[in-house]
């Protein structure tokens, strides 16, 4: 957890992809963004995420892609007080979404994650 928080406290935004876990965020991200906000040391509770931006990606084998799920993460992380872009991304059919080598097949998806990770870096430029 230690290197998790340096590694968080040495960048400005995050990018999140998670599987849905019955309609939810699954309990190992839910537990690890909450001990991330606890105060440790010189760091308050929610230090390490004051003033960072996030985008949220979910995916699911079924064909709502993680869609259930999104809104669920995206307060959560403004809980957190980041500043969640809208437009998160939903993945269907995850487990045949990708090829061998680690890239979507379809390339809409692709052209769709792309766009939110561009949008993240924008939002975040724009800021600084």
């Amino acid at each position: 957890m230690l290197k998790l928080r340096e590694i968080l406290a040495d960048h400005q935004a995050l990018l999140i992809a998670s599987p849905e876990y019955n309609g939810f965020i699954t309990p190992l991200l839910k537990n690890t963004l909450d001990w991330l906000s606890r105060p440790y040391g010189d760091t308050p509770g929610l230090g390490l995420f004051a003033g960072k931006w996030a985008a949220l990606v979910a995916a699911s084998p079924g064909g709502l892609g993680g869609i259930r799920a999104l809104p669920l993460g995206q307060q959560l992380l403004a809980n957190l007080s980041l500043t969640v872009l809208p437009q998160p991304l939903s993945l269907p059919q995850a487990g045949s979404a990708f090829d061998d080598s680690g890239a979507l097949h379809d390339e809409a998806a692709g052209q769709k994650l792309d766009a939110l990770c561009q949008r993240l870096v924008d939002s975040l430029a724009a800021t600084h």
